[in-house]
């Protein structure tokens, strides 16, 4: 693909490129929609991601291609205009990086080309559009030797996302891709930004990541209304307990103090909230003892859990999940990223590979009518030059 992108550079701006650059995708181990309830996550960067390759140009022209939009074509902009464009499509992405940093003072003055592919499954929440983001944040540093810090154009992503795109985020996408190291995944304290580095290293096994091929039309409705939910019964809580999250509370704590929530459905979403914070937690010690048995425990714990008390799994990844588990190389599978859709993962013994991927692509086809992609995917460093 490297070679094709040279050429591909060449073909539409005539000259060769003067840098080469990756930012990966990332998956999420467990934590899921402990973010905003002031919990930990667990993501790790890995190896599916989105290339670029760039040039500086002498003028104030941004000229940007993506070969994943061909038809798209070369979509132009110029440094003097850097307001956000419906008709700009994807490249608002980069063009939000660029704009962001120069308000904080970053010297960028003259314009650029870059030819962008990415081979994330579109859709599959593995978080592509932070990818770009990351990306651009390193061709831009490096292009104009910007003195900036990773986690400042992690933070400069987040705000691309939420001030010039409209999407409500968290900040664990760009800073797994930012942060991110090879064979280590990420315990972020969503609340502080602060993080351990903890060895994910998993011997004869490897991370399947299966696709359900279902865009995620309900993620957002449903994120929103679990998001409220959690707001409401963490303000019963707080009647009697001095807490600013339900990630502060330990699972004693929360089960002794459930008569103040007084609604079963507030319940089960604040019992997730508080029981996936303590398995994040459970899976960081199990990697660091190397019992990968517990952690795939803790996998599967993690989907029971939001399937059944914060609801937001659907038949699409049950199936995946269910068929997964009952594999007998699997120690463990869950649903990752926001639900409705989109990804699980699950821990396969690499030597049985063929067989695992063959079985759930059959039980997924009978059940569902459409097929899933599954990728084997190792966890690498983050956003970066390539040598």
């Amino acid at each position: 693909m490297e070679k094709d992108l040279k050429r591909i550079f060449v073909e539409k701006f005539g000259e060769e490129a003067t840098g080469e650059y990756f930012a990966p995708g990332r998956i999420n181990l467990i934590g899921e929609h402990t973010d905003y309830n002031g919990g930990y996550v667990f993501p790790a960067s890995i190896t599916i991601g989105t290339y670029g390759l760039a040039k500086k140009r002498e003028d104030q022209k941004v000229r940007l291609y993506s070969e994943n939009f061909p038809e798209k074509g070369i979509i132009e902009f110029d440094l003097s205009n850097l307001d956000y464009d419906k008709a700009h499509d994807w490249t608002n992405y980069p063009k939000g990086m660029v704009r962001f940093l120069k308000e904080a003072g970053y010297p960028i003055e003259q314009g650029f080309e870059v030819v962008y592919y990415g081979n994330i499954p579109n859709g599959a929440g593995l978080s592509s559009s932070a990818s770009i983001e990351l990306l651009t944040g390193v061709i831009l540093r490096d292009l104009y030797d910007l003195e900036v810090a990773m986690l400042d154009l992690v933070k400069t992503g987040k705000k691309v996302e939420n001030e010039f795109i409209g999407v409500n985020s968290g900040i664990m996408d760009q800073f797994a891709i930012g942060m991110g190291q090879k064979d280590h995944a990420l315990l972020l304290d969503t609340n502080t930004l602060e993080y351990e580095v903890v060895p994910a290293e998993f011997g004869e096994y490897v991370v399947a990541i299966m696709n359900t091929n279902k865009r995620r039309e309900l993620a957002d409705s449903k994120y929103n209304e679990r998001r409220s939910e959690c707001e409401e019964a963490l303000r019963r809580l707080q009647s009697e307990l001095a807490i600013q999250t339900l990630g502060q509370l330990d699972e004693a704590t929360f089960f002794a103090h459930t008569n103040l929530i007084a609604d079963e459905t507030l319940v089960k979403r604040a019992k997730h909230a508080v029981t996936e914070n303590q398995r994040t937690l459970k899976a960081k010690e199990a990697l660091q003892a190397g019992d990968l048995v517990a952690f795939g425990q803790l996998l599967n714990a993690s989907h029971a859990s939001l399937k059944e008390d914060y609801e937001v799994t659907g038949i699409e990844l049950d199936t995946l999940v269910a068929a997964a588990q009952a594999h007998p190389s699997v120690l463990g599978a869950r649903m990752t990223g926001a639900g409705f859709g989109g990804c699980a993962i699950a821990l396969v013994k690499a030597s049985d590979w063929e067989d695992f991927v063959a079985n759930v692509s059959k039980q997924y086809l009978e059940k569902i009518g459409y097929a899933t992609d599954i990728y084997q995917a190792s966890i690498d460093d983050g956003a970066r030059k390539l040598a």
